[in-house]
């Protein structure tokens, strides 16, 4: 039968359910265990069929999202509430309660309510609201189940409160363990009392049956004070067993705890090892610390009762509390020379021994350093910028006056000797060659006409019109020959694009392509005035270009100038050098990099101070 079915006896008793309610106020459980057993009892509360635990986004956009969920019969939720929930959440959000009326319910004069609360937290926290399906209630039995869930609805709030109630009790409780072993400890002047305080002061507050402390030494744990005992036999199986458990725990600077937990991730070999021994049910190893170095081992021994995380920590308090302590007593507590045998130990071990070891190195590095620094064994090189140059260059120049028709060879070409790089229009010139060529036959026919007529001065005027005529076409045709401007030699066009200039004018005597001859290629260096007098009697060094500066190419001087020529507020004086090699086939003239040439090995202090030495020595110059 349904729950909200006015034939049935209603919700379940109310005193039960608002018991159950009291208890869960007082939860001392998880949140992973609160807030079903919450969903749950205040659908009893309210005679629900269903409810759900939504959890609002921060703005309306992000959604909900869903934290638990509750039903009475096992059924699944109808449609209708679902759809409805975002609604009713965002109503409870704004008005504290909300009420969504649904579909008519099977009994007739009933219908189903989806119901909600917003859950009360301390300030600040994210909405949640517990929403509830009503199944065949009437208008007054869904207002009265509404006024239920809000006199509940500071649940949530009373455990949290519970909770942060019960975590301040447990730092109490965990701080005032720590505090009265630390003042065991600090009331005793002597090494050997402080330990056995501190055993004994462990032993009694957390109900062990033994607590053993050992201090390493010589790089093994030697047991030193066991609780409850003044003297003790240090050759014994069990104490040995004792050390080698205790260093377990020292070599991994983690707590381990027997029996160990699922999650742990320290080895245990030689606690179960001991314990099986010895017949102890639970122990647990704290390393002492001292800064980040361990020192010391304290071991717990029970025979009944696990030690639980919070002991484990009131443990691991008081350890790292009462380390330093323990330390400089333990340095201070014996006669002046075992002290003094400690410092130069401590001393010695910091200058060979692994600690401090950027230091070291940096000390040795430096040690090498300045011995590299000072021996004469790096290679000098005076540096200078340098271009190729060519000694077979050849200028071409417009033969007359005309416009370019086309242009066969661009910068970068390689043309042969008597190659076309650029031809000029002729049709011009193609017209007066006709016109020429007409006059000079009208003027001959004109002075074979004055011979017949034997009119000599009529004879001698058309000769000389028709050599005149005779002259112009040997011009014209001269002209017609220089059309085409060829190479006067192999070689590659560095100068002279002038494909977008086809049909431009151009004048006589301009200057159009420049030509060179790679095989004569050479580099001319720019060495500075102060680095000159290095080079005097050098005769190698190497080259790289810039487009390609991976490349090295070996060199010779040939010649240093003799005059310097300023450039760049600065005097260089030009060195002509030739390869040693073969000229490679991607070389232009007027490429240019960066040039070295060797002089001598010198100490790298000098070569790193020398021109700040020089400066300082004109600047201070008096």
């Amino acid at each position: 039968m349904a729950a909200g079915d006015p034939s049935s006896p209603g919700p379940p008793h109310l005193e039960s359910v608002l018991s159950d309610l009291t208890r869960l106020r007082r939860f001392p459980g998880p949140p992973a265990e609160f807030w079903p057993t919450l969903v749950a009892d205040l659908g009893r509360l309210a005679g629900a069929a269903r409810g759900v635990l939504l959890l609002a986004g921060a703005a309306p956009t992000d959604g909900l999202r869903k934290l638990g969920e509750w039903s009475a019969n096992g059924h699944a939720e109808p449609a209708a509430f679902s759809r409805c929930l975002p609604a009713l959440v965002a109503e409870c959000v704004r008005q504290a309660q909300g009420r969504q009326t649904l579909e008519n319910g099977r009994v007739p004069g009933t219908k189903n309510f989806a119901v909600g609360v917003n859950l009360r937290f301390a300030a600040g926290a994210t909405p949640c609201v517990a929403a509830f399906l009503l199944l065949d209630h009437d208008e007054g039995r869904a207002n009265e189940a509404l006024v239920r869930l809000q006199l509940a609805a500071d649940v949530p709030l009373s455990y949290q409160t519970n909770q942060a109630t019960a975590q301040a009790q447990h730092d109490v409780q965990k701080f005032a363990v720590v505090l009265d072993v630390l003042a065991l400890v600090n009331a005793e002047q002597r090494f050997l009392a402080a330990t056995l305080a501190l055993c004994n002061g462990v032993a009694e507050r957390f109900q062990c049956e033994r607590v053993s402390l050992g201090w390493l030494e010589q790089g093994f744990v030697r047991l030193k004070t066991i609780s409850r005992t003044e003297r003790f036999d240090r050759q014994t199986a069990a104490v040995r067993a004792l050390e080698v458990t205790m260093e377990e725990a020292l070599d991994q600077d983690e707590e381990v705890l027997w029996p160990a937990r699922p999650e742990a991730g320290v080895v245990t070999r030689d606690h179960e090892k001991y314990a099986r021994e010895q017949g102890v049910a639970h122990l647990v190893s704290l390393p002492l610390r001292a800064g980040a170095e361990p020192v010391a081992v304290l071991t717990c021994e029970r025979l009944r009762d696990g030690f639980s995380p919070l002991e484990v920590d009131q443990l691991r308090l008081a350890a790292d509390t009462v380390a330093r302590r323990l330390v400089d007593l333990h340095r201070f507590d014996r006669w002046f020379g075992a002290r003094w045998v400690h410092s130069l130990r401590g001393t010695a071990a910091t200058l060979v021994g692994p600690k401090h070891t950027w230091a070291k190195v940096g000390s040795v590095l430096g040690a090498l350093a300045l011995i590299a620094l000072c021996l004469p064994v790096y290679p000098y090189r005076v540096e200078g910028n340098f271009i190729l140059r060519s000694d077979d260059v050849a200028y071409l120049t417009a033969p007359f006056d005309g416009y370019i028709q086309s242009v066969p060879a661009r910068p970068g070409d390689r043309v042969p000797e008597a190659g076309v790089l650029l031809r000029l229009n002729t049709d011009q010139l193609a017209l007066e060659e006709a016109a020429a060529i007409a006059d000079e036959t009208r003027y001959q026919r004109e002075a074979d006409k004055a011979r017949a007529a034997r009119a000599l001065a009529e004879m001698r005027i058309a000769q000389a019109q028709a050599e005149q005529a005779r002259a112009r076409l040997e011009l014209v045709r001269y002209r017609l020959g220089q059309a085409g401007i060829r190479a006067p030699f192999g070689g590659v066009v560095i100068e002279g694009d002038l494909r977008e200039r086809v049909g431009a004018p151009v004048r006589q005597g301009d200057e159009l392509f420049k030509l060179a001859r790679p095989e004569s290629l050479y580099p001319e260096a720019e060495i500075n005035e102060r680095d000159v007098h290095e080079i005097l009697g050098k005769s190698t060094g190497q080259i790289a270009f810039v487009a390609r500066p991976k490349l090295k190419f070996p060199i010779q001087v040939v010649r240093l100038e003799p005059a310097a020529v300023p450039k760049e507020k600065e005097n260089v004086f030009r060195v002509r050098c030739r390869f040693v090699g073969p000229a490679e086939p991607w070389w232009r003239p007027g490429m240019s990099g960066v040039c070295k040439i060797a002089v001598e090995r010198r100490t790298l202090v000098w070569i790193l101070t020398h021109r700040t030495v020089d400066f300082l020595r004109l600047l201070l110059w008096w």
